[in-house]
């Protein structure tokens, strides 16, 4: 029986004890959260125990899941790798360049399993792309939200965009090459809305807009790549292709066009996007990660590398005006 400890019930993180209940081997032992009102509630819904010293619930388990806010992700995590505790993080891992640097080098020094809560790694509509090969050399991003305090201790890069910087970072595969942006602060101290040009060295070019001001939801990345266009749709859990057909794609829908090549044949793919629970298929593969002594699916690289490519955007947004 692993046995979890849980830093943080607040919005997020009830959503995470909610899982934790449904994975088999599985037992929540705690939670630590110095706010009275969420620690109350968690015990009336979940019935558990209340932790007042980190170190104690550390104590009582094998591995921990901090939902805390950011500026805790450090110490946290620090406490936890220093006992030789497993450790789940939301994103962002931490909150500053040197954080994420010391947790890495804690993590390989006292070899741990480390996951960080890239969630969207387990949308239904990436993991519908699984079995299909993605090599883009051009890709368009838009997550757009609607404003909600929570979360605003943080930019917008750091709080929204870093979900689709870890999803290109894992698709292209490929050194940064240069990074151009801009922002503006308007609901808050730091950008709530960002539009980013990263290039890559293997002249992949990847545009990104985050928001969290805007009238409506999307959460939507298009992928461009030789003889294929590939729809994500991360808010709808649905994924469309359209290439050339090939003689492996079966019997799909498909029609022909006309080029300055000749006549060719477009097929359109929807594949399958299974209806999974992203946060508990995050968390159970964490738990699999710690019994079968393999990689996480999102590992301390791989959460400071999103960082670090976050940090440089916001180095790029200097002096952003604040409207008032």
């Amino acid at each position: 029986m692993l046995k979890v400890g849980i830093f943080g019930v607040g919005h997020l993180g009830k959503f995470h004890l909610n899982n934790w209940k449904e994975i088999e081997g599985v037992k929540v032992v705690g939670f630590f959260d110095p706010n009275d009102a969420a620690a109350k509630e968690a015990i009336g819904q979940y019935d558990i125990k209340r932790f007042t010293n980190i170190d104690k619930l550390l104590d009582a388990c094998d591995a921990v899941d901090i939902v805390a806010p950011t500026t805790m992700h450090f110490g946290l995590c620090q406490a936890a790798i220093k006992k030789g505790k497993h450790v789940f993080v939301e994103k962002p891992m931490a909150d500053t360049l040197d954080e994420g640097k010391q947790i890495v080098e804690m993590v390989k020094e006292a070899g741990v399993k480390f996951q960080v809560g890239h969630v969207e790694r387990f949308n239904p509509a990436f993991l519908a792309l699984k079995n299909i090969t993605l090599n883009p050399m051009f890709i368009e991003v838009h997550r757009l939200a609607q404003f909600n305090p929570r979360g605003t201790e943080v930019s917008v890069i750091l709080d929204l965009m870093i979900h689709d910087i870890d999803i290109v970072l894992k698709l292209v595969n490929s050194d940064v090459k240069n990074i151009s942006a801009s922002g503006v602060a308007v609901m808050t101290d730091t950008p709530d809305i960002a539009n980013v040009r990263i290039e890559f060295n293997n002249g992949c070019v990847a545009n990104l807009t985050s928001s969290r001001i805007s009238m409506k939801k999307m959460r939507k990345m298009r992928l461009f790549q030789k003889d294929a266009y590939i729809g994500i749709n991360f808010l709808e859990k649905k994924t469309e292709i359209i290439k050339l057909k090939s003689p492996e794609d079966g019997d799909v829908f498909n029609f022909d066009i006309e080029t300055p090549h000749g006549n060719k044949t477009l097929a359109i793919i929807n594949p399958v996007a299974e209806p999974v629970n992203a946060i508990k298929e995050e968390l159970l593969s964490f738990v699999n990660a710690i019994h079968e002594n393999k990689n996480t699916a999102v590992n301390e690289i791989d959460g400071y590398l999103a960082m670090e490519v976050a940090h440089k955007i916001l180095e790029k947004i200097n002096n952003v005006p604040k409207f008032v």
